[in-house]
């Protein structure tokens, strides 16, 4: 399941060659929805190298895969945090409050991740799996909640 996962996130522009040039010969590849790109990489010249919201995805695959769950359970987390926050782990919603890439409210209970969570994607990215796996069981769940609710 593993390397049909990396080859699932290996789909687009950068391929798996420029993500094991930028991240390592044994990280998967790149996610198959567009990213947006974070105000840190603005001005970014290195082709071979993803954006940022490229590189947490491919994290995200990383972390996700040793829970075993499959290439749907990848495309609803995809959806769901594309959709909270495009993947960037330094948003911050401005009327709630909510903060990273999982959008997690009060931002500072990621800390139970690590201390580093205003600024790490694996970090925040480890807590909303946690979360997603307590409270709603899988990503399509927490994405089936989130379309009937507004919120996950």
């Amino acid at each position: 399941m593993h390397r049909h996962l990396i080859r699932i996130a290996a789909r687009g522009a950068f391929g798996a060659i420029g993500c094991a040039v930028a991240l390592g010969t044994s990280t998967p590849g790149r996610a198959a929805t567009p990213p947006a790109r974070a105000e840190s990489d603005a001005g970014r010249t290195d082709p071979q190298v993803p954006p940022r919201a490229e590189r947490n995805r491919l994290l995200a695959v990383a972390l996700l895969t040793p829970r075993g769950w499959s290439e749907r359970q990848w495309k609803c987390l995809d959806r769901l945090w594309t959709r909270e926050s495009s993947w960037n782990h330094l948003a911050r919603n401005r009327w709630s409050g909510a903060y990273g890439i999982p959008q997690a409210l009060p931002g500072a209970k990621m800390r139970s991740a690590g201390t580093d969570w205003r600024n790490s994607a694996a970090t925040q990215i480890t807590w909303g799996l946690g979360y997603i796996a307590r409270r709603y069981g899988s990503p399509c769940a927490a994405w089936g909640h989130a379309e009937a609710a507004g919120w996950y």
